[in-house]
């Protein structure tokens, strides 16, 4: 069964070919559906003889795996590339070891291109172009009768327009021709409604040399001293905070949902090395680690969406596209702090499931562009995004903690105690560690107090 939004996003894009339109754009929320919905707009157009093949395009090898089998289930063929068959899914990395003779193919006949997170191909023909948006500009765009584009987040990061989409002007907005917005999936039950927990600490202390700063949260220590994010990232104390909160939850989906499972995005391999020690030794948490430089990554990924393991520690492999429905927690612990990343990692928890329990909880630091990007979750397209732009770090140092200690209809706010004794939200738990609290520098030593909560409740109105 189709929901009713692809339902309509298929009849949009079928009047909009039928009008003599070539290039459709389709937003939609990540965990919406979007793959499905493209692939019966597919079979809609096959039946109607309106085209002979569809080619999809992704960004990893993960997400085009996906995208074949679910086109090989609706198309009802094996959707490899082989004779007979109706076409077949690669990733943009392929695309510039294609040779002319495919473009050459595609030209001759009816082909629908599918572009799954077109975000990924930047550029156009008067600007200058990533290599995948080059392939789209120079190869695509001339041979395919038709072009679907879909994206959960229409902007890029490194302020380049998105290959093949139009722009408003003079705002230099995207022009969506369908848009289902996370608020609408919410209130549709498309998806699960996110809660995000910000981590904030009124304590630290920064030694140096013999000298010692004091800092009354994340952001007035980043602002006003040389400690960089990754020094909060790599604390064992903030670090086993954050985590036995995020595995406090996990464990209390489970009760209900027992294959529920959990992500953490880390920064580096030695990062996610480190988590994977604090899950195992510590919380004794089943847990796989999987990251670019795995050759089997693939393979670890969707042995860990068949498995009732409790944790995936990532770097890089699973921010977008990636559909494992069994996760319902997730720690943003990731160096990059961009409003595109962090909706990405928020993604990979929002889609639903037959399960009784559908949260969806993410764990992060209260960093200012992490709080930032978890105030404006409710706005599909942010007014930071109309124009795009990379986030630099933190752009405030007030010691401000209004929005920690007062609590309204959409913040629910924890005091942490000291002696590294938690009081959760629902109970007190002890986090005390065997672990060094101290994160040490070439000539500093950083050590965490008090901790708080602020918990962001999106789509919930009095």
């Amino acid at each position: 069964m189709l929901r009713l939004w692809q339902k309509e996003c298929i009849s949009s894009a079928i009047s909009h070919y039928r009008n003599g339109q070539c290039h459709f754009l389709a937003q939609a929320t990540p965990g919406a559906g979007k793959t499905r919905m493209a692939a019966y707009l597919a079979r809609e157009l096959i039946d109607s003889d309106m085209i002979d093949l569809v080619i999809c395009f992704s960004p990893s090898k993960a997400v085009a795996l996906d995208i074949q089998r679910t086109f090989s289930d609706v198309l009802d063929c094996t959707y490899d590339g082989s004779v007979a068959t109706l076409g077949c899914s690669m990733t943009y990395q392929s695309m510039q070891y294609l040779h002319q003779d495919f473009w050459k193919m595609i030209a001759r006949r009816r082909v629908l291109c599918v572009f799954d997170e077109i975000h990924h191909c930047g550029g156009s023909m008067d600007t200058e172009t990533n290599r995948w948006g080059q392939s789209l500009v120079h190869d695509v765009q001339h041979a395919a009768l038709y072009t679907l584009a879909l994206t959960g987040m229409p902007w890029r990061s490194d302020n380049l327009p998105i290959s093949l989409l139009s722009y408003s002007d003079p705002e230099g907005r995207v022009i969506c021709n369908y848009q289902y917005s996370l608020k609408q999936a919410v209130n549709d039950g498309v998806c699960r409604r996110p809660n995000i927990v910000l981590l904030e600490n009124d304590k630290i202390s920064l030694f140096i040399d013999d000298e010692t700063e004091h800092f009354c949260s994340i952001n007035a220590l980043l602002e006003n001293s040389d400690a960089h994010y990754s020094c909060v990232l790599n604390n064992d104390d903030a670090l086993n905070t954050i985590i036995k909160l995020a595995v406090n939850k996990l464990e209390v989906i489970r009760q209900t949902s027992v294959k529920a499972g959990g992500l953490i995005v880390a920064s580096s391999i030695l990062h996610a090395q480190k988590i994977i020690r604090i899950l195992e030794h510590k919380f004794n948490q089943s847990c796989v680690l999987v990251s670019y430089k795995d050759k089997d990554s693939n393979k670890l990924i969707e042995e860990f969406k068949q498995s009732s393991k409790e944790w995936i520690v990532s770097i890089g492999m699973i921010s977008e596209g990636t559909d494992i429905p069994r996760l319902q927690v997730c720690c943003h612990l990731s160096n990059i702090r961009t409003e595109l990343y962090f909706r990405q990692v928020l993604g990979r928890i929002l889609r639903t499931t037959k399960d009784v329990n559908q949260d969806a909880w993410l764990f992060t630091f209260a960093e200012a562009n992490l709080v930032r990007f978890a105030e404006q979750i409710e706005i599909d397209i942010p007014e930071s995004c109309s124009t795009i732009k990379v986030f630099n770090d933190g752009e405030y140092a007030e010691c401000n903690h209004e929005n920690y200690l007062g609590v309204s209809n959409d913040t629910e706010v924890s005091r942490m105690g000291e002696h590294n004794y938690v009081i959760d939200w629902e109970n007190q738990i002890d986090v005390a560690t065997s672990y060094n609290n101290e994160t040490k520098t070439a000539s500093s030593t950083m050590t965490l107090g008090n901790y708080y909560t602020r918990v962001i409740n999106a789509f919930v109105y009095s």
